[in-house]
């Protein structure tokens, strides 16, 4: 009798079951979805934190691998994105022009600040990093495409907060919470308000080591043609290079340049309240 030899544990398959359609986009997605939050990740570990049965999920990940979405670095064991999941992706970017029409303001604040430079959008009540010049210092701000981050709690999503109607803010809050980071992080409403109002007169607003500490961020809102804020602008980095005085130097600076990515996409900056 010949014995089929052992399959190695992760390992890709040829042919792939059928499954409901509807039912393994939903799960698929939540695979792509724990995926781009790792550099790499087992099985075991990718199937628990989708809330997937390992082998549902080893199913799945045949399918998105045979389209290249996913793919399995044999060496260390592990499942990655693949690069069509990257270009899909790249699709979303370029269709969102504030990103591509923004990078070369970023490098402009990055030669002149020395610190990393973010563009951010806000969608679901969070913001999402799309684009980012980084520094050249071997101490610096970083954050991944896609990444998230409450809105509370970054320069970016203050700066997009301090546009907006309060009861707008106040829905976000009571929807998302005012988790603490740090010892730093605006916990309290009426706090937290004050700050939108300083940065809402002065056209800028300062994370000050309130997501990560030793860091700050200097944030600035971009509008589209509505004069809604849709996206933000920021220059990041540690306590130790923006102290107070190039905070205060760097705050109109960003704030000039979110306004020309504003004019640059045809957006305006109307005469608002904010969340006052």
């Amino acid at each position: 009798m010949t014995k089929t030899p052992a399959r190695q544990r992760g390992r890709p398959r040829t042919n792939a079951p059928e499954v409901g359609a509807v039912q393994a986009l939903d799960r698929a997605l939540s695979l792509l979805d724990v995926m781009a939050r790792t550099d790499g990740i087992a099985l075991s570990d990718l199937s628990h934190r989708a809330e997937l049965a390992p082998s549902s999920a080893y199913r799945l990940l045949q399918t998105l691998a045979s389209r290249g979405y996913v793919e399995f670095l044999e060496r260390d064991q592990l499942w990655v994105i693949g690069v069509e999941a990257f270009r899909t992706g790249m699709a979303f970017q370029r269709r969102y022009s504030i990103a591509s029409v923004g990078r070369p303001i970023l490098g402009e604040l990055v030669q002149m600040s020395g610190e990393t430079a973010n563009i951010a959008i806000f969608e679901g009540g969070e913001i999402v990093f799309v684009a980012q010049v980084e520094s050249q210092e071997p101490i610096r701000a970083f954050f991944r495409s896609g990444e998230r981050r409450a809105v509370h709690a970054s320069g970016i999503g203050k700066a997009l907060l301090a546009e907006m109607p309060r009861a707008a803010v106040e829905r976000i809050i009571a929807d998302k919470g005012l988790e603490r980071f740090t010892p730093r992080t605006l916990t309290e409403t009426k706090t937290l308000f004050a700050d939108l109002a300083r940065a809402h007169l002065r056209g800028w607003t300062l994370d000050d080591e309130e997501r990560n500490p030793g860091m700050r961020c200097i944030a600035a809102a971009i509008f589209n043609e509505h004069g809604d804020p849709v996206a933000g602008l920021s220059v990041s980095g540690p306590v130790a290079r923006l102290d107070d005085a190039k905070v205060s130097a760097l705050g109109p600076k960003v704030a000039e340049a979110a306004a020309e990515i504003t004019r640059l996409v045809g957006g305006v900056s109307l005469p608002r309240a904010g969340a006052t």
